[in-house]
């Protein structure tokens, strides 16, 4: 177990690029040198400043800054406790009416933790393709799963034109380590080369399921209407489009968009009000913390803050130019891989604040909320990219390592 004080960033902070399996470079663009990510040790951490910056609404951008920002609330200490290790994990959920913690690998396995630390993995998932940020992605509890076991699972699929991501429902038997009824309820389309920017995290709320599908390293594709590639998506729970989506009136795709203009969403959460929130690995820099709200387009790649590998500009977010910027950014990259939003007491400061999991950055950033504005971000040194972050029954937040041997992380009040 070590503690941790936290660190109030204020200053520019220079990270690799977004890399390895959490980020790739666009076909045609050189790769960043990979980085390695060292075990976590049980150093006391330094203060380090800030790449964070957050981002006003776009008729904003170009007034005199503000003096006006949320209150700061009351932030705290912690201890990590380290348990079990993974291979490649990706996704965890706490399974509702039980002790269980439910963890996907990429590599294909989805596994049973219990609050004794017994791992068991579950029989019966679906086959996967696995290949650069492609296999097995992430893993929810349907609204009926205390009655029934009915689960959400996304995984990659390989096909006709290449590969594409996918999502389906099946039943969990918790007791007996058994996944059946595997069924497909959508599709990206279209499938095409390559082994990247899947995205495919999920989230539901109320009678809509919410999926994120990334632009494959293909860009263009996100501002098109007759494909689904760099879309947040907004489904019923059989994975059909919602009937009062905003582009009904467009192509078949574009009835199942929420928001377009995407490059790879890694994570979804809803706030207590409902909004929802999403966390972007954007190019070399520019990614960012996105309110998500119906009919909008995000930019993806007509507008970034970051730049495209090997130099070549981007137009940054600027007012009037048809795009929803940011309500926060990073450039240099910290590539988060997910994101979770805090509705705990046992971390009462932190109560509604957004926290993303860093893969290049390799460290866990708070971004306080207050209602539709980011505050000054909050981060943490963690020595291991941070593949998945969530919040547990009792308010613990849990981190999942990313990589060979990734290790589960519980962080308590200190």
């Amino acid at each position: 177990m070590r503690r941790l004080a936290p660190l109030v960033l204020t200053a520019a902070l220079s990270l690799a690029a977004c890399t390895g399996p959490g980020d790739q470079p666009s076909p045609g663009q050189p790769a960043p040198t990979p980085d390695t990510s060292p075990n976590i040790t049980t150093a006391v951490a330094s203060p380090s400043p800030s790449s964070a910056a957050p981002s006003p609404d776009a008729s904003e951008a170009v007034s005199p800054p503000s003096t006006e920002s949320p209150t700061v609330p009351e932030t705290h200490e912690f201890t990590i406790t380290e348990h079990e290790s993974f291979t490649n994990p990706w996704a965890l959920e706490f399974l509702p009416g039980t002790d269980l913690l439910a963890i996907t690998e990429r590599t294909g396995a989805l596994k049973l933790r219990s609050a004794d630390g017994t791992v068991r993995e579950v029989t019966g998932a679906p086959e996967v393709a696995v290949a650069g940020q492609g296999g097995l992605g992430d893993v929810i509890a349907g609204p009926t799963f205390e009655a029934d076991g009915t689960v959400y699972l996304s995984w990659v699929e390989r096909g006709d034109g290449g590969s594409g991501a996918v999502v389906g429902t099946a039943t969990l038997d918790a007791e007996a380590a058994t996944l059946s009824n595997v069924t497909k309820i959508w599709t990206q389309t279209p499938k095409v080369g390559g082994d990247g920017h899947f995205s495919h995290r999920l989230a539901i709320q109320g009678e809509h399921l919410f999926v994120s599908s990334g632009d494959r390293q293909k860009m263009d594709p996100a501002q098109e209407m007759d494909n689904t590639l760099g879309k947040v998506l907004r489904l019923t729970l059989d994975g059909q489009p919602a009937p009062d989506n905003p582009f009904q009136e467009d192509a078949p795709a574009a009835q199942q968009f929420w928001s377009m203009g995407h490059r790879n969403v890694l994570g979804l959460a809803f706030d207590a009000d409902g909004r929802l929130w999403a966390s972007e690995m954007g190019p070399e820099g520019g990614d960012e913390l996105n309110l998500i709200k119906p009919g909008l387009n995000y930019g993806w790649p007509a507008a970034s803050n970051g730049s495209h590998y090997g130099g070549g500009e981007i137009p940054d977010h600027a007012a009037g130019d048809g795009f929803e910027p940011p309500k926060a950014f990073w450039t240099p990259s910290i590539s988060p891989g997910s994101l979770m939003i805090y509705q705990g007491d046992l971390f009462p400061g932190w109560k509604g604040d957004a926290f993303l999991g860093a893969l290049s950055g390799e460290r866990l950033v708070r971004v306080p909320l207050d209602g539709e504005v980011a505050g000054t971000p909050e981060e943490w040194p963690m020595g291991a990219r941070i593949r998945a972050v969530e919040e547990g029954p009792d308010g613990a937040i849990w981190l999942l390592q990313d990589g060979e041997g990734g290790k589960l992380l519980e962080l308590r009040p200190a």
